[in-house]
């Protein structure tokens, strides 16, 4: 399958659309259909991203001093090849794997589909290795949290990219933290195949429960303006007030109708961000993408979008687990190296194996809407701690990671090590985010630059 462009440029499409063979519903529920592919083919696709500073004053990176040349020196010391925009390099491919950039300049890495979880752990692994080679010698680094500790939006370079600064001006219309998520986050996530589309429901449905839990095991956000924001994962907060149009619970999913055609209607409601044509981004934000396939779309009348107009829609939906060809986990805080392996790991072991999947199933079977609505924002402040029936959900992160061990053994590849940071974290209650919120006061004396030393790859 073709790696996700992660907001690198559309592909040139000698497709056009007339209103003679303009696309259907039914061409669009198909698209996302053709991901189907049986079980021997299922891979594992895994995105991070990571904050750039430079190492003399712990400011974001800037475009033309750091990034640029970083990008370029993957391109002529290790055979990656450029992906441009307008005359500026925006990324680098290779292999199946690419580098891009977020609107802050957040490095990201969209791996390669692979086979197992070793192959994931190799190339972050390379993946580090080439950017801090390269990293050093220009005066940055990386530092691997889900949110910026110290720089405020306005402290943060854009990065010229066409998409960004469409989605910039609008974002601030629709909900308030829009620009916090877009310049001051960093995720981990993991892609996930499916063989059929009652599999992709059961899937969806029960990722879309654990989400919350993930949240909150994977929490590495507590900072912000350099010092405690009050929450453990304070990018998973930010989602709650961006853009309600593009995210939320999507309780829809756990209704009898739902699937590729319901997920489909769902995506033709959210409001458009752009159309790509002859090597730029058009703003049309607002717009329907229903009006765009009856070639009613006031800025381009007479014409009709394309399968990569579509493709690129699917892209601007932000729920928790998005679907395309394939599924996005998005409930994870960017964090350190143990967990860009770790996440994709607990995924794999609970939706790759038929007895994990029906036990995580069984293990959110009788959640209520209000439930999981509950789960989704109480975790933000309070992680593992969150109080949840009779205890809390340290108890449910127990069990997930457990289930999720067991179905890695029976996978039989040896990747089950891969979550036994995850245990210990789930059953001592101490997070990530735990552990720095106690750093900062007991040991750093209240400085949140010494984040940058503690946590830089």
């Amino acid at each position: 399958r073709p790696v996700p462009r992660a907001g690198g440029a559309p592909a040139a499409s000698a497709e056009k659309r007339t209103a003679t063979n303009a696309l259907t519903k039914k061409d669009l529920v198909a698209y996302i259909e053709s991901g189907c592919k049986p079980k021997s083919q299922w891979r594992i696709g895994t995105e991070h991203e990571k904050f750039g500073y430079q190492l003399a004053n712990l400011r974001p990176m800037e475009y033309d001093a750091h990034v640029a040349k970083l990008l370029h020196a993957l391109v002529d010391r290790f055979d990656w090849e450029p992906i441009t925009e307008a005359g500026n390099i925006i990324g680098c491919k290779l292999n199946g794997q690419s580098v891009t950039l977020e609107p802050g300049g957040q490095f990201e890495l969209s791996g390669a589909p692979l086979a197992n979880l070793h192959q994931t752990c190799a190339e972050v692994h390379s993946h580090l290795y080439q950017v801090k080679t390269v990293a050093k010698e220009i005066g940055v680094s990386f530092l691997g949290l889900g949110f910026q500790p110290k720089w405020s939006v306005a402290d943060t370079p854009v990065m010229p990219k066409g998409r960004y600064k469409i989605m910039k001006q609008y974002m601030p219309k629709r909900g308030n933290k829009g620009l916090d998520m877009m310049f001051r986050t960093c995720t981990i996530q993991v892609n996930l195949d499916f063989e059929s589309e009652e599999d992709m429901v059961r899937k969806f449905r029960t990722s879309l429960a654990l989400q919350p839990i993930a949240t909150a095991l994977f929490a590495n956000s507590p900072f912000c303006d350099g010092k405690p924001s009050g929450q453990k994962s304070l990018r998973s907060d930010v989602w709650t007030d961006t853009d309600p149009d593009r995210t939320g619970s999507l309780q829809w999913v756990f209704e009898d109708d739902f699937g590729f055609e319901r997920y489909a209607e769902y995506v033709l409601d959210v409001p458009m961000y752009f159309v790509y044509r002859d090597g730029a981004y058009h703003d049309v934000t607002g717009e329907s993408f229903r009006d765009f396939m009856r070639g009613e779309l006031p800025q381009f009348p007479g014409e009709y979008p394309t399968l990569d107009d579509w493709e690129q829609h699917l892209t601007t939906c932000f729920p928790e687990v998005r679907l395309k060809r394939y599924m996005e986990m998005r409930g994870a805080d960017g964090g350190p190296w143990g967990n860009i392996c770790a996440l994709p790991a607990v995924w794999v072991g609970l939706l790759y194996d038929e007895t994990a999947l029906a036990d995580a199933e069984a293990l959110v079977a009788d959640w209520t809407p209000e439930e999981r609505e509950y789960l989704r924002k109480a975790v933000t402040k309070d992680g593992l701690q969150t109080k949840f029936r009779d205890g809390t959900v340290q108890d449910i992160a127990v069990e997930m990671v457990r289930i999720s061990k067991e179905g890695l053994t029976r996978r039989g590849c040896n990747e089950e090590n891969f979550v036994d940071g995850l245990m210990e974290m789930a059953t001592s209650g101490q997070t990530q985010a735990d552990k720095l919120l106690d750093a900062y006061v007991n040991k750093w004396g209240m400085d949140i630059d010494r984040v940058y030393k503690e946590l830089s790859y």
